[in-house]
């Protein structure tokens, strides 16, 4: 009865649309890693808070440099853009060594 009724609802369901549940995320929606998001940033603004997607860092702004953690207090740069930023293993490790971004030519 259970596979009946799901293949009579089959066809009433919606059709996918481009964004998913979990990947292909818009600006503003929760997020756990970077990748789930179409600008590529999962932003957080402290240790507590939820995590969202959020815009790749413009010309002159705060920026963090590419992490493996995935979620990020200040997102990378946008393409095209450098994360200027005086790397230290401490700041690696806590995800806390920001920069500016800045135009490399």
């Amino acid at each position: 009865r259970l596979l009946l009724a799901l293949l009579l609802l089959a066809p009433a369901l919606p059709a996918p649309h481009e964004r998913g549940l979990i990947f292909n995320l818009d600006t503003g929606e929760l997020c756990l890693q970077s990748a789930q998001c179409k600008s590529g940033c999962c932003h957080r603004h402290s240790g507590l808070s939820l995590a969202r997607c959020a815009p790749k860092a413009d010309e002159f702004q705060k920026c963090s440099p590419k992490s493996i953690y995935g979620v990020y207090y200040e997102c990378p740069c946008e393409s095209g853009l450098s994360c200027e930023v005086d790397r230290t293993i401490v700041g690696s490790i806590t995800n806390s060594d920001f920069g500016t971004c800045k135009d490399p030519r």
